[in-house]
């Protein structure tokens, strides 16, 4: 198990999304904003589905790292 990233940095990254999104998209985004490979790695690690809002991808993080 990996060291999960805080949240709060990881939301930092995919500020100014519409949601739903994508996991894709949450993927392009955080790289476009220069998220680390750290968090990258994490948000790779979610399920490749539509996510509604922050939460549910913290969620995500929570439960996949």
């Amino acid at each position: 198990m990996a060291d999960m990233p805080n949240p709060i940095q990881v939301q930092k990254f995919l500020g100014g999304m519409d949601y739903p999104v994508s996991k894709d998209t949450i993927l392009k985004t955080a790289k476009d904003s220069g998220a680390d490979q750290p968090v990258l790695d994490a948000l790779g690690n979610i399920p490749d589905r539509q996510y509604d809002g922050p939460n549910a991808i913290s969620h995500e993080l929570s439960v996949n790292n």
